[in-house]
Parts: structure tokens; sequence; C-alpha cells
């Protein structure tokens, strides 16, 4: 077994950095931004503070200085981005990358170092952005945010800093011009800031640091994933021979349509062969999606310990006897507003998993198998029947709704597992797409037709089951 050798990888990281810090054009704007964002940030936090104590809400200042310090942190990120979106693109418009890729490396190893060199700028100026604040909070006398939040605040810029320079790279090696790869940095920096503003929210709601480490685990698998997309699709050939990218939408359709036909000659045999076939190759991803619903239905769970509720006292029984009088029993209507409203969420959970390469595609998941794992225990707690609320009222339809969104879950993980598989003869367009009629298989073959039956089941059985239990 050949040896991993990652000297030469460090050696092109280390020439790159060399190069990019003798550049005053680079240096300058990343240092006078770097330093100037802090002391706007302490000026800002000074204010507020002050602003804050006149009312007695302390508690929001001392909340608002780690927040502060969090986008001090991803300010020079987001600036010195564009050193990453042009790691290769903009070398090959210059011409100055034929040398590079004509050298005897391999190239998991050249695209290893240019991401290194790329990694580098960012962090300094987003430490020197945040030492300089917190410098200024000594200064101000303003008090420091405790240890455990300033080293998930430090975690967080890293992975945080990781994730965009690793999209970027991927972007560099996929765009044909340096104006399209930062017409696409778009789709980096608006999610990223999207999830600047969620650790904000989680940040001044209670301070809950356990989410904040759910994020970062969150980011570190998908940093690792980009990292992998990336060395999986990264051919020097193919990045010499790119000139430019037409709009094709007869290849598109071309490639959509066969993946999803495959080729049968009816729908028996679409049935037994390409549906098969992609269920068999579906395998890995049920099983990650079955083992996320366990852990989701556990976490659920542990949830309500952390945020009870209790219920009005009362007979339960009462209760649902006079909502029986009013609980909707079968009807067309109630069919279609049960069947939309799930086809709805799984195709957002699509694309969600596009932007994320299939990490948020897993927010349907999350949502009904953790809200069922949550009021479950919180009925427990409350010293009602579970078991047989769970039964009468889940089990009829979710017998058939689980395993449909399951089964669309582990289609949109497939998306992630298929980029991140090595495809020499295929470009990243046309996995994407393979990927994406693979969903689109599951989703006609399977799981309208398990949603389309669950929404009847929930609509005509479950509140009859209810009524007959409890009624």
């Amino acid at each position: 077994m050949e040896a991993i050798d990652i000297r030469p990888a460090l050696i092109i990281a280390q020439r790159e950095v060399r190069d990019q810090f003798r550049d005053w054009r680079i240096i300058f704007p990343i240092v006078f931004l770097t330093l100037f964002f802090p002391f706007l940030m302490n000026f800002t936090a000074r204010q507020l503070l002050n602003f804050v104590n006149q009312y007695g809400a302390g508690l929001v200042g001392e909340r608002l200085i780690p927040f502060l310090l969090l986008i001090t942190g991803f300010f020079p990120i987001s600036v010195s981005l564009v050193i990453a979106l042009e790691s290769f693109v903009g070398e090959k418009e210059r011409g100055s990358i034929e040398p590079l890729l004509t050298s005897p490396l391999a190239d998991w190893q050249l695209y290893l170092g240019k991401l290194l060199s790329s990694t580098v700028p960012p962090l300094v100026g987003s430490f020197l952005g945040m030492s300089v604040y917190i410098s200024g909070l000594l200064i101000n006398r303003i008090p420091l945010p405790d240890a455990e939040t300033l080293l998930q605040i430090i975690v967080l810029t890293i992975t945080q800093a990781v994730v965009m320079v690793s999209g970027a790279v991927v972007v560099s090696t996929q765009a044909t011009s340096v104006r399209a790869a930062n017409l696409l940095a778009s789709f980096i920096i608006i999610p990223m800031a999207l999830l600047i503003q969620a650790e904000a929210v989680v940040m001044f709601w209670g301070r809950d640091t356990l989410s904040l480490w759910w994020i970062v685990f969150g980011l570190l698998v998908l940093a690792v994933l980009l990292i992998r997309i990336g060395l999986a699709h990264f051919q020097r050939e193919e990045l010499l021979g790119r000139e430019i990218d037409v709009l094709n939408i007869r290849w598109i359709w071309r490639i959509l349509w066969g993946s999803f036909h495959g080729g049968a000659r009816n729908v028996l045999d679409w049935y037994r062969n390409v549906l098969g076939k992609t269920l068999l190759d579906l395998r890995g991803s049920l099983l990650a999606a079955v083992l996320l619903a366990v852990i989701v239905i556990i976490l659920g769970a542990q949830q309500a310990d952390r945020f009870l509720l209790i219920l009005p006292e009362g007979d339960f029984q009462q209760r649902v006897r006079e909502l029986g009088f009013n609980l909707p029993v079968g009807g067309i209507g109630s069919v279609q507003q049960i069947f939309f409203q799930n086809v709805r969420a799984l195709v957002i959970g699509l694309l969600l998993g596009l932007f994320s390469f299939g990490v948020l595609g897993t927010l349907p998941l999350f949502a009904t198998l953790g809200l069922l794992g949550y009021f479950t225990r919180i009925m427990e707690i409350n010293q009602l029947p579970a078991a047989q609320i769970i039964l009468s009222g889940v089990v009829p339809h979710g017998i058939v709704e689980v395993p449909a969104i399951l089964l669309s879950t582990a289609a949109v993980l497939r998306i992630g597992f298929l980029l991140a598989t090595p495809m020499k003869d295929k470009t990243v367009g046309e996995v994407f797409l393979m990927a994406i009629a693979g969903w689109m298989q599951v989703m006609v073959g399977l799981v309208v037709p398990l949603l389309l039956l669950a929404a009847v089941i929930e609509s005509w059985i479950t509140p009859l089951m209810i009524l007959r239990l409890f009624g």
C-alpha cells in the first residue's frame, strides 16, 4: 500500500501563503478591515451596555458581548474568502497555473496544498480581530464571557472558516472565471450569515451551550464532506480544458430523464430493475437515516426535562371526548391537506439538502421524530397514558408515514454520498443530476404513494381509533 505523503501539499501551502502575505493589495484590506471592525464592535458594545443598563436589562448586554465577538471573528473570513475563490480559477485566468498542474504531484496533494493556503489568511485575520476586540473589552473594563463561551466561539470560528474556504475552493475548481466564482460565492456567504443569526438566537435565548456544540458538530460534518467532495472531483486535466459552461437545458433534461427512466420498458420493469437498483444503493443512506431517527427520538425525549411543560389538571378522557365532537373524520379535503403538507415538508428537505450536500435534508426527520420523543416524555411526566395515545393517535398512520420520511431522508443523504464518491468519468454536474434523479425515483415510486396512504389513514382511521380508545 502506497504511503500518503503530505509534505508536497505543505510545501505548496507554504509557498502560497508566503506569496499572499507579500502582496500589499491582499494584506492592506484584510489588516485594515480586521483592525477597524473590532474597534467598531467595542464602541457598539460600550454604547449598548450603557443603554440597556439604564433600563435594568444587563442580562441582554452580557449576552451581547459574546455575540459581537462571534461577528468580529466572522467578518474577516467573509472578506478574505476571495483568496479561496480565486485559488484555481484565478491562476487559470492569469496563465500561471500550468507549471503547477504539470508538476509531478498527485491531484489530492495539489488540492490540499491550495486548501491549506486559502485557510490561513482568513483564520489569521479572524484571530487578529478577536484579539483586538478582547483587548478593547479589557481596556474598557467590560467583563469577558466565561471560558466555555470563549472556547465555543473560537471553535465555531475555526469550523466556519474551514466550511467557507472548503466550499469556495470547490467553487474555484468548477467555475470557468473569477466573475462566476464570485457570483457563486453567494451560495456560501448567505447560508453562513443565516447560521450566524441562528447562533445569535441560541446565545440570546438562554445561552444553551449544548445547542452551540451541536452546531459545531454539524459544521464539522459539513466541512469533512466539502473537503471530500473537492478531493473526489478535482481533475487537473478537466481544469485546464474547461473554458466556458453553457446552460444546456436539453443536456440537463437528457441526464435527468435518462437517470430517472433507466431504460425501463414499462412500469413493472422500472419498479423491478431501476427502482430496485436504487433501493439497493440506498442501503447505507437508509441505515444512517434509521440511526439518526433513533438518536433524534432520544434527544427529543431529553429536551422534555429541560423545557418542561405541565398540562392543566383534569380528566384526560373527558378532554378527549370533548375533542371528539369537533374531531374531523374523513373527507377529501382533509386527505389533501395532510398529503400536501407532508410532501411540501420533504421537498423543503430536498432544497435544504441541495445547499448543504444532504446535511440539512435531515430537518424534516428531526422535526417529526424529535417532537414525537418530546411529547411522549411530556405525557409521561404529566402521568398521561402515553402508550395508549401513541398506539391510537400516531401508530395507525405512522407505520406508513415514518418509513416514507426515512426513505426520502436517505435519498437526500445519498446526494452528499454520491458527490463525495470519486467518479473520474463523470463531472460534478452529471453526478448531481443523477443524485436528484435517484431522489425523484424514490419519491415517485414509494414515498408519494406511502404519504397518500398515510394521509387517508390519518384522516379516516386515526380519529376513530382515538375516539374508540378514549371515548
